[in-house]
């Protein structure tokens, strides 16, 4: 079962992102405050869950949660500061659209820089550590998850309702034959060889 909090003077935010490693679309961050002692048998690192149990999760967190808010950064701004600064930069836009301020944020990883005057730890492994931390990874991948469907209408050719734009062989191999979208960060490396070391089933990524 996670832990529901790390302390209890303070209130939490717990933050996570979704979509540091595709090569196409944008990277996603949530906050999510959850109310004293909140948890949910299903709730877990979203990359351990179940499509199906994320998105049951999701209408569960919207709905109970004190506060929620996701942020979304594109491959144009991903592209001038990296992927780290943007990973940062939606975990802050995501905390600065709660409805209430919290005292302390929870930041999944090792590592954060933000221009907020809030105090944060960061949190290896996070996502399997604390529920409002889980909870804001089940909203930023699913958020990201929609808006890949919705972009694959477009550009059918990657598949990205099934590679959510990570670099499969498949997705690989059509970067190859058909070239680059608009929806491509063009400061990664698209070239296959290149792009064989990182080969992993898109569904346990983040």
């Amino acid at each position: 079962m996670l832990k529901t909090c790390s302390q209890h003077e303070l209130v939490e935010a717990g933050c996570d992102e979704a979509g540091r490693g595709p090569l196409a679309g944008p990277v996603a961050a949530a906050a999510v405050i959850l109310p004293p002692e909140w948890n949910h048998p299903l709730l877990n690192d979203s990359k351990q869950m179940s499509e199906k149990n994320r998105y049951l999760l999701r209408d569960v967190i919207e709905r109970e949660a004190v506060a929620w808010a996701v942020e979304m950064v594109f491959p144009e701004e991903i592209d001038r500061i990296n992927i780290l600064n943007a990973s940062f930069a939606a975990m802050s836009r995501a905390v600065e659209r709660l409805s209430v301020k919290p005292q302390l944020l929870l930041i999944d990883g090792n590592r954060f820089r933000t221009t907020l005057d809030i105090p944060y730890r960061c949190i290896v492994k996070g996502d399997a550590t604390y529920a409002s931390i889980a909870a804001a990874s089940v909203l930023a991948k699913t958020y990201r998850d929609d808006y890949m469907m919705r972009i694959a209408e477009e550009y059918p050719v990657y598949n990205w309702q099934k590679n959510k734009g990570y670099p499969t062989r498949e997705h690989r191999e059509a970067i190859m034959r058909y070239g680059l979208s608009p929806y491509h960060r063009m400061s990664f490396n698209h070239e296959f060889e290149q792009l064989r070391l990182f080969e992993r089933p898109a569904e346990n990524q983040k």
